[in-house]
């Protein structure tokens, strides 16, 4: 029977409200700093909400291959069913960028489940092909690999390797692979979700498969699972910050200190939640979020639907409320409205699956 972590529903669900949240202000001249993305370097709490559900994606991959991935007999039909969600995940995404002009010339090709996609398709044929040494090696790998291109290999047509927005590799790699026509609106001359630091995006994905494994093991007390959780989060963190000193934590480019100080916050806060919630059974209030943790993919899709149809505008709250708290109160009334569909599914256990 494949077994089932309440705290990965419940913290995987705190991220995907946070996803809502700051995704959809009601007025985007108006939002308090901390809801807001880095301007480049540095890091907010609204940077960690994209790297946590990716790692997040890991350690649910840990749980929902592991016992299938003993037998070679099922490995075909695993490898058919993760192309087919991953192609799913991808599809949605390409639709999101389509609607509501469909326009395929100007269409975007990178994007939030575009990258979920290409994540959770190569961490999970990892993690059916490969021992938990190699994948270690190939996370270590990619970092480092990915740290090497962005700072030593000279940029085509500006002569050298700089981290800068529109002239560093990747974004040069972005134009030169997908064309100005199809990358991120706001620019259209980088994204942030672009194919080369899609590189590091797999590294994020695959430490949280190897926390994953570690929280499946049976052979070790809980107490020292998680004390073990905090303690690798934490010279995760530490190591991120170090490195940060000459290769900058940098959500936009994805770089190898920002992967290892986001995984090192998600493995200790996955670590206090399972404690909390698996082995203490502390489960009150709790539920809205696993709601939104069982039907993640699900939340946001819808989240991302309804403001095109009829956004929450500020204004409904401006007479009572000021400029930036009406913001916010237009974000948290999607939250919550985000909660009905996906309240419902988790009353009648309903979750779907790609």
């Amino acid at each position: 029977m494949k077994q089932r972590l309440l705290s990965l529903d419940f913290f995987r669900g705190v991220t995907v409200a946070g996803m809502i949240l700051v995704n959809n202000p009601g007025d985007w001249g108006h939002i308090y700093g901390p809801l807001e993305h880095s301007k480049w370097n540095g890091c907010t709490p609204t940077d960690l909400v994209f790297p946590f559900f990716l790692f997040m994606v890991g350690v649910a991959v840990s749980f929902a291959l592991s016992s299938r991935r003993e037998d070679p007999a099922l490995h075909k039909s695993l490898i058919l069913h993760i192309f087919r969600r991953a192609a799913i995940i991808f599809g949605i995404g390409l639709a999101f960028g389509l609607i509501p002009k469909f326009d395929f010339a100007h269409v975007r090709i990178p994007g939030v489940l575009a990258r979920i996609a290409v994540v959770y398709l190569i961490i999970s044929l990892l993690y059916l092909k490969t021992s938990s040494k190699t994948r270690i090696w190939i996370c270590g790998g990619l970092l480092i690999v990915y740290y090497l291109l962005m700072t030593f290999v000279p940029v085509p047509g500006v002569g050298f390797p700089n981290l800068e927005p529109e002239t560093n590799l990747g974004a040069w790699l972005d134009r030169t692979i997908l064309t100005p026509d199809h990358l991120w609106k706001s620019s259209r001359t980088w994204d942030p979700e672009g194919i080369l630091s899609t590189l590091p995006a797999i590294g994020t994905g695959l430490l949280g498969i190897m926390v994953g494994d570690w929280v499946r093991r049976k052979d070790k007390p809980e107490a020292e699972k998680v004390a073990w959780l905090f303690t690798a989060g934490f010279i995760a963190v530490l190591a991120g910050l170090i490195w940060d000193g000459f290769f900058p934590i940098n959500k936009q480019l994805w770089t190898s200190s920002f992967v290892l100080f986001t995984a090192g916050l998600a493995s200790m806060g996955l670590a206090l939640c399972y404690w909390l919630i698996d082995v203490q059974g502390y489960k009150k209030g709790t539920a809205p979020f696993v709601a939104f943790g069982r039907n993640a993919i699900t939340a946001y899709v819808l989240s991302g639907l309804v403001p095109r149809i009829h956004s929450i505008p500020s204004s409904l709250f401006m007479p009572l409320l000021s400029p930036l708290n009406a913001s916010l109160a237009a974000a948290i009334t999607l939250v919550l409205l985000m909660l009905i569909p996906v309240w419902i599914m988790y009353k009648r256990n309903i979750i779907v699956k790609i």
